[in-house]
């Protein structure tokens, strides 16, 4: 039986990368080879005539480890971890394995780390305050407008606000940290990083790139199957300070990021929402159990232990909108306005119009919907 290739020209995180490729290849079962084994030492027992020794090391995780270990062998010996590897660079990504010193440190220290994670942007960037905001895809406006605020305020005093780029309040919370042009943006994805998931979220995913980092434990190609947004969500809850559950159904999602919270004493606030919406009945039952309330940003630097007074320095830092966009934004008012209505009200030429109605949205101020233009930030009194 003949061994994998095994190329002396790429680093570790290659090997890392090529065992996460593997089929059925689960953030537990990786995190086993790779406590037992250096990457490259791991590639070599894994496609080599060891299935015995690899089968021993992941048959607690599961039955079938003896068929499990000879399908990684047999697909190991199909790869080439040179090609691979570049497959990798010519993407940008970038690879942490466990062990070395390019992993983020909240993730090194987890009392579940990853195998690998890997990033797109500047995992530097992980330092610092903490929070994560997340919540139901099927959110209501109340509760995308409270994810954006405590998102953009909290960014601006320099807390980083971590999510999972998904539809909904992790979608709205990531808008919100973008737009205070504060803490960069961390954000942790179920899917491969050249894999967008959701679709309608591809600029935001740049946007957050750009500005802060994306990671995954999932290897490039990877789809967004379901198994691995519950390890998705353990990962956000080991890299928060405190988590803020801003909406969630009785058995939402962001229930298991609590879940994973808890195991971990982190603090878990809640958002209190109408007690009539099925998208507040897991909030509130939390509340309901002891969870501390998230009422405002204010509430949430306590649960950081950071000064109250920063929200007022946050409202400070979001700039005030100035000429044409404050002549648009009063021409909105507090009502649903369409294109034609603000071409009447504020005598601005249609180019300039939507020139400031895009930035307006991109920093929070105003959101579209159907066409239909809304105000949906307030300003905060000093």
């Amino acid at each position: 039986m003949s061994a994998p290739l095994v190329p002396r020209s790429v680093p570790a995180e290659a090997y890392a990368a090529a065992l996460a490729s593997l089929p059925a290849m689960g953030p537990a079962r990786l995190a086993a080879l790779l406590g037992h084994w250096r990457p490259m030492r791991a590639w070599q027992a894994v496609g080599a005539d060891e299935a015995a020794g690899v089968a021993a090391i992941v048959e607690a995780l599961g039955n079938r480890a003896r068929d499990l270990a000879a399908r990684w062998a047999s697909a190991a010996r199909a790869c080439d971890v040179s090609e691979l590897w570049q497959r990798y660079e010519q993407a940008g990504v970038g690879v942490a394995a466990l062990g070395s010193a390019a992993m983020p440190a909240p993730l090194a220290g987890d009392l579940e780390p990853p195998g690998v994670v890997f990033f797109a942007g500047d995992p530097d960037v992980i330092t610092g305050p903490r929070v994560a905001i997340v919540g139901t895809r099927r959110c209501t406006r109340y509760g995308a407008d409270v994810a954006r605020e405590l998102a953009r305020d909290l960014a601006a005093v320099g807390v980083g606000v971590v999510s999972g780029l998904a539809l909904g309040i992790d979608g709205a919370a990531h808008a919100g940290a973008l737009a205070a042009e504060g803490a960069p943006p961390v954000a942790v994805v179920g899917s491969g990083l050249d894999v967008v998931y959701p679709r309608q979220h591809n600029l935001l995913w740049q946007r957050v790139r750009e500005a802060g980092v994306v990671l995954s434990e999932a290897p490039l190609g990877a789809r967004p199957e379901a198994w691995r947004f519950p390890a998705r969500n353990r990962l956000i809850a080991a890299l928060a300070d405190v988590v803020v559950v801003v909406e969630s159904h009785e058995r939402g999602g962001s229930m298991h990021t609590v879940t994973e919270a808890e195991r971990r004493d982190r603090p878990v606030l809640a958002v209190p929402g109408p007690v009539r919406s099925p998208a507040s009945a897991g909030t509130n039952r939390l509340i309901a159990e002891g969870a501390g309330v998230a009422r405002d940003t204010d509430d949430v630097l306590v649960a950081l232990g950071l000064s109250p007074g920063s929200r007022r320095r946050a409202a400070e830092h979001r700039s005030q909108p100035v000429g044409t966009e404050a002549t648009v934004l009063e021409a909105i008012g507090w009502q649903p306005a369409s294109l034609d209505q603000l071409l009447e009200r504020s005598a601005v030429a249609l180019g300039a119009l939507m020139e400031a109605l895009t930035r307006l949205e991109a920093r929070g101020w105003v959101a579209v919907r159907g066409g239909w233009y809304e105000r949906v930030v307030r300003e905060t009194a000093s």
